[in-house]
């Protein structure tokens, strides 16, 4: 028993160890040659290893051997999670960390500013691509119903947006206090709460199904709906005001505490204690992270955990990263390549049109609208995440969880590069009217 430990312990510790050096020797080049955000190195680096040591590749003739399939343990055939069980528990502690530090560096003061125009921005850019998304996927025979698991969650996912990927292209801009960036950042926070709690809403709704039932329809009853979404917004409510009321206390609780490292040890307890309270109350662990972070964020704690969460987030972070680039498949997603196509132009329209319009009736300019929709665009590890739920438990199958991945690298790579493109032509964002109204 003892030797079973100590082998197991041996491979992950060579697993996590091959995962940070490719992931960061690949985040560097996409970074430094490429010119694009690190995080799609750390995916296609994923998808490298995820086809070299576990899934194989069929028109090659390529399948795993030896030292390949000693190290990363394929899984059983037909497993939902197509990754060794332990790295994919530690790709979820790594998720958890994403998204406080996520919470953390969310300012809460200039997305209450802006609120208004970034609640009608974000509600468009959910309710658009959702449509797109779902509806597609009847369409294209991947689901027989609307209301089916695949259609819903593919909906799901449609809807994310990435903050950390437009707050990173606004920073070099030097655009994130703009109007435009700062609603930018305003809605992909409500974006993003409106996807988690839509995400618990797809959950509960389709809790029993699976992909050997993917394509019958769930059962779907709207007072269901309501019990499951007052349950998450409810508890994340909960969680979140309690928090922001209780800020304080935590920060002066630490604060009394001399020993080395309190501060980052403990936030971080709280996020993993709070994401374990989340699961338990049937909904995802993220939101439990999530809502530490947001109401650390107002704290002193939030310049204070800087630098020794941003080394715990580049040590940890990649893993999830790379771990959901091994779940994908390309073998059994080559049957779903051109709805992927497809799924990639829809997710591009239904941003931009779905917070680009909304924006444009909110006072921005038709240029300032423009930049709101494309900064909206980029899917990033939300959509990840989301993607991991579904297919982790059985919602969605490998095909259409290559079509997800496939979606967010594109999205990642192309609304960035467009972005830096409309912020080069100088035109003021908002309206004559707007601005005018603004500066008085």
């Amino acid at each position: 028993m003892g030797e079973d430990f100590t082998h197991s312990a041996v491979i992950l510790a060579m697993q996590l160890g091959i995962i940070l050096v490719v992931a960061k020797l690949a985040g560097d080049f996409t970074e430094r040659i490429l010119r694009q955000p690190a995080v799609i190195g750390e995916l296609v680096a994923g998808i490298i290893i995820g086809t070299v040591a576990i899934h194989g590749f069929e028109p090659l003739g390529y399948e795993p051997i030896g030292l390949f399939e000693e190290l990363f343990e394929p899984p059983e055939e037909g497993a939902v999670i197509p990754v060794p069980k332990t790295l994919f528990v530690f790709g979820q502690v790594a998720a958890i960390i994403l998204l406080l530090e996520t919470g953390l560096n969310t300012d809460l003061k200039a997305f209450l500013r802006f609120v208004p125009q970034a609640s009608v921005v974000a509600i468009g850019g959910v309710v658009v691509p959702f449509a797109l998304g779902a509806y597609a996927t009847v369409l294209f025979g991947f689901a027989d119903s609307f209301f089916s698991a695949p259609a819903l969650f593919v909906g799901t996912i449609m809807t994310a947006t990435s903050v950390g990927i437009t707050a990173r292209v606004l920073a070099d801009l030097l655009r994130l206090d703009s109007p435009e960036g700062v609603t930018i950042l305003g809605a992909a926070v409500v974006d993003d709460v409106l996807g988690i709690l839509i995400l618990t809403v797809v959950v509960g709704v389709t809790a029993g199904e699976s992909v050997g039932a993917a394509t019958e329809a769930a059962s779907f009853e709207w007072t269901e709906v309501a019990i499951v979404g007052a349950k998450a917004i409810g508890f994340w409510l909960v969680l979140t005001v309690g928090g922001i009321l209780g800020a304080r206390y935590i920060v002066r609780a630490i604060n009394s505490i001399r020993v080395e490292g309190a501060a980052i040890a403990i936030v971080f307890g709280i996020g993993l204690f709070a994401a374990a309270l989340a699961e338990m109350f049937g909904l995802a662990m993220i939101i439990g992270a999530y809502s530490v972070g947001l109401a650390l964020s107002q704290t002193e704690l939030r310049n204070q955990l800087h630098q020794p969460l941003n080394g715990l987030y580049h040590a940890m972070v990649p893993v999830f990263f790379v771990v959901m680039g091994m779940m994908v498949n390309i073998e059994a997603m080559r049957d779903a390549l051109g709805f992927g196509l497809i799924v990639v132009v829809l997710a591009i329209i239904g941003k931009v049109a779905g917070s680009g319009l909304p924006a444009l009736a909110a006072g921005f300019s038709r240029i300032g609208a423009w930049r709101v929709g494309v900064g909206m665009a980029p899917r990033g590890e939300v959509g990840l995440i989301v993607a991991g739920i579904g297919v982790s438990q059985g919602l969605i199958g490998q095909d259409l969880f290559g079509v997800a991945i496939l979606m967010t690298i594109a999205t990642t790579l192309i609304a960035p590069a467009v972005l830096v493109s409309a912020f080069r032509n100088n035109a003021p964002g908002l309206r004559r009217d707007q601005a005018t109204e603004r500066q008085v």
